[in-house]
């Protein structure tokens, strides 16, 4: 389903035998902001396999990537689809009202930037998601990352070097009070997942914000 006009502002539904009332799984696939795609195995398969006999709509949205847009810019697409999304919604039998985001990796990132602050969601004309899922980002903290004299190249490439620009795409540093609940998984084997996590929690209760 389309969202926008370009070829990569789309996603899919995959909607359970009946669904009626259905809660909704926004999926928002990884890839260094620069690859991946909404059809991949690893991004559906056992997600679909799992949350559909339960009956939940499963959607994975694809987004345009660098170096065509910046990561602040591919947040902004996914909160555009999210939009139509919660619209079409009750025409698949699910509740426009009972989504939640998740994201892996880049795209946990994604997710992670709009519950930080809500309002990149209301400027799409989205409807406020009950929470984020976010699934192994260490990209929490632009700013802390691209401080560090040594830190993955990939990095350079979707955050560039203006410091404006790293507080704008940061999670962290938008994070505020009203943001969304996010439950947080990292990877105790990826470079500061885990640590990058913790410290956007800390952050969140100083704020009444729940991270998990």
């Amino acid at each position: 389903i389309a969202y926008g006009n370009d070829p990569r502002q789309r996603f899919d539904v995959y909607l359970p035998p009946s669904p009626r009332g259905a809660p909704v799984i926004f999926m928002v696939h990884g890839g260094a902001w620069a690859i991946g795609d909404k059809t991949n195995p690893g991004v559906v398969g056992s997600k679909a396999t799992y949350w559909l006999p339960k009956n939940y709509v499963l959607i994975s949205v694809n987004y345009r990537l660098l170096p065509e847009a910046k990561p602040l810019e591919q947040a902004k697409d996914v909160a555009r689809a999210l939009a139509t999304a919660q619209r079409m919604a009750a025409s698949w039998g699910a509740d426009g009202d009972r989504f939640v985001l998740m994201g892996h990796s880049a795209g946990a990132h994604l997710v992670a930037l709009l519950g930080a602050d809500p309002g990149l969601l209301s400027a799409a004309g989205a409807v406020r998601p009950r929470g984020v899922v976010s699934l192994d980002s260490a990209a929490m903290d632009v700013v802390q990352i691209m401080g560090f004299p040594r830190h993955p190249r990939l990095y350079d490439r979707a955050f560039g070097e203006d410091p404006d620009e790293w507080a704008a795409a940061s999670p962290y540093h938008r994070l505020q009070s009203g943001a969304l609940p996010v439950l947080a998984v990292c990877s105790s084997q990826r470079f500061d997942s885990c640590p990058q996590a913790r410290r956007l929690a800390r952050k969140a209760a100083e704020l009444d914000v729940r991270v998990d």
